[in-house]
């Protein structure tokens, strides 16, 4: 059995190494897990072989891998938990939805920031049937990833031109 003091030492490091992973993560970007490349795959194998001995040091008992697991899934609890109560930590931890494609047009400044080709939007385009940017009056990356697109023929037509930009931003 490992001593109290050697269990505290490795509840800490993984909480500390949770949160480094955790901005990592959040700092690339939004995908899918069926949207990840071979790279980002690759990535996240690699990451979790580098930062094992981090979290448990030289001890490789059964309960230091216990005592890490536990404070993984306790961290994972508390963040969900976290941004399930407050707005702004929510943003912080999965992001906000990105614009883009803005009346029939690609936002190019934000498909940049997002890492996201005119290739990729295209082919978003392609899994909702749409056959043409033109053709979408608003197209958002969620935070989870997906692509949602809404056409201009999903916008109802009693709705007035001046206030179908306040329509479409409710449906994001």
């Amino acid at each position: 059995m490992a001593p109290w003091g050697t269990l505290l030492n490795i509840v800490l490091r993984t909480a500390a190494i949770y949160m480094v992973v955790l901005i990592g993560v959040r700092l690339t970007g939004k995908r899918e897990v069926g949207q990840m490349t071979p790279f980002d795959l690759t990535l996240l194998l690699l990451l979790s072989n580098a930062v094992q001995n981090a979290m448990t040091g030289p001890d490789t008992t059964l309960v230091g891998g216990v005592a890490a697991a536990c404070t993984l899934l306790v961290m994972n609890y508390g963040v969900a938990e976290l941004s399930g109560i407050n707005r702004g930590f929510r943003k912080v931890v999965q992001g906000e939805p990105s614009l883009l494609i803005h009346n029939g047009e690609m936002v190019m400044a934000n498909m940049a920031r997002e890492h996201m080709t005119a290739d990729e939007v295209e082919r978003a385009l392609r899994e909702h049937g749409i056959a043409s940017v033109s053709e979408v009056a608003l197209g958002v990356l969620e935070v989870d990833g997906s692509i949602s697109l809404l056409k201009y023929d999903d916008v109802p037509s009693s709705i007035h031109p001046q206030h179908r930009m306040k329509f479409l931003q409710r449906k994001r």
